[in-house]
């Protein structure tokens, strides 16, 4: 962050992307668009690809339903699946005002993942009729991301799926695995940056959804305390004395299940209390400023770490967190330093995945991207306003690919088995080309050059 800046300049930066969105949206009248990947040297190869031809490999698949990872497109497809009820920061605003966010899904998958992405918005509240749209699909698709979708039946659409044997692709909510991948990166390489161990760490958990719900079960393997863990909801500190949580235990068992099993303490209070003491806070609440204020950010431990996620504005201002005291400070925002943001995972994680073919995507392997996501950053050199890597290191989605991939082949998840080297090359490559294509298009004026 540049001191120089005054507040002022500091939130005109921030809201700057607000005002070119409303520009460049219309401009474009969508982000993605479908091409041809298989070559046309004359109208003759249309009896290749479509009819006569496409009988063989047709009656192929008939054969063997395996084979349609061979022949079609499914092996690299994945549905961005949302019904609009947990949009960003916004909240329910319905299925067509949440098509530019699977859009924008679909567009960073393909260009940072060489992942073929389509925005499926469903006008649809029921849980089971999500389910069912779902399983419907799974012929279509390699892989399902569930996106944007309220708690608590995010997490029994997202179990009631993977519990399922017949869906036999990976089904992963982002707003989960996702998001807890990158946070435990970043919280490994800025534990290390302050000295301190996780297993130790006092953390404080601001929001209890789904985020911070996956945050702390993916710490919790990767080595922190649960006990440590003080998670703070809308109606105060998570503890076993919160009759309303109790009440509620059956529809959403994993919030009581850290009312009861974190917080050793058993403290109470609200989120001054929570943050007393604390050497991390993990925020992924409700959007600011004023979440989070800088008074609580002070009563944190010496050199403190704060990141403050919600969008599309972080509970706390960096620069506030900086003045009360923090030592580290993180968003979920591109344009301020440690972006902690999804993008890291998703179309690296999906990568190694589909490469695989793998069935399933399982906490270990969202542990195995953390940790390479860690160990990349600390290759380039970590540093306070460096704890994770940007999007712009593109050599973080290939080695986050392979990471992923062999975690699944050791657990016997994946459907095919490749070495280290052929899944760095394989990645490398469909990764450069993605990249090099939306270039071409540039280059070419297929993709017209974005007005002042």
């Amino acid at each position: 962050m540049n001191e120089k800046m005054t507040k002022e300049e500091l939130l005109k930066k921030a809201m700057k992307p607000n005002e070119d969105a409303m520009k460049l949206h219309p401009f474009y009248r969508g982000k993605i668009e479908v091409n041809p990947k298989a070559c046309v040297r004359s109208f003759d190869d249309f009896a290749i690809w479509y009819t006569p031809g496409v009988a063989a490999p047709c009656k192929e698949i008939a054969k063997d339903k395996e084979l349609v990872f061979k022949h079609t497109n499914k092996w690299n497809a994945v549905a961005v699946v949302s019904d609009g009820t947990r949009v960003l920061g916004l909240g329910n605003i319905g299925p067509e005002a949440g098509l530019p966010v699977m859009e924008g899904k679909a567009m960073l998958f393909k260009y940072l993942g060489g992942v073929d992405a389509y925005p499926l918005c469903l006008d649809t509240r029921d849980p089971d009729d999500i389910i069912k749209t779902v399983k419907l699909l799974k012929p279509s698709f390699g892989g399902i991301n569930l996106e944007d979708i309220e708690k608590p039946k995010c997490f029994y659409i997202l179990d009631t799926l993977r519990a399922d044997p017949e869906m036999d692709i990976p089904v992963w909510h982002d707003d989960q695995q996702g998001t807890a991948t990158i946070v435990v990166a970043g919280a490994i390489n800025a534990l290390k940056l302050a000295g301190k161990k996780i297993k130790e760490a006092s953390i404080a958990m601001v929001g209890a959804g789904a985020a911070n719900i996956a945050i702390s079960r993916v710490l919790i393997a990767a080595g922190a305390t649960k006990g440590n863990i003080i998670m703070v909801d809308s109606q105060g500190i998570l503890n076993a004395q919160r009759k309303d949580l109790e009440k509620d235990k059956k529809n959403n068992p994993l919030k009581w299940d850290m009312a009861v099993n974190s917080n050793k303490e058993q403290r109470s209070g609200s989120i001054k209390d929570a943050l007393k003491g604390a050497d991390i806070c993990l925020a992924a609440s409700k959007p600011g400023p004023g979440t989070i204020i800088p008074d609580q950010v002070r009563g944190m431990a010496d050199k403190a770490i704060v990141f403050a996620t919600a969008n599309p504005v972080p509970e706390i201002w960096p620069w506030e967190a900086k003045e009360a005291g923090a030592y580290i400070v993180a968003t979920g925002r591109s344009d301020f330093p440690n972006q902690i943001n999804n993008s890291l995972g998703f179309p690296g994680i999906f990568r190694g995945t589909l490469d695989v073919m793998a069935k399933t995507i399982t906490d270990e392997m969202c542990i195995a991207a953390a940790l390479e996501l860690a160990q990349t950053a600390e290759d380039n050199g970590i540093h306070e306003e460096y704890v994770v890597p940007t999007m712009d290191e593109w050599e973080v989605f290939p080695r986050e690919a392979v990471a992923v991939g062999l975690k699944a082949i050791e657990q016997g998840i994946a459907r095919r088995k490749a070495s280290r080297q052929t899944l760095m090359e394989e990645a490398m490559e469909i990764i450069k080309k993605s990249r090099g294509q939306t270039q071409l298009l540039m280059d070419e004026g297929y993709i017209p050059e974005a007005p002042e």
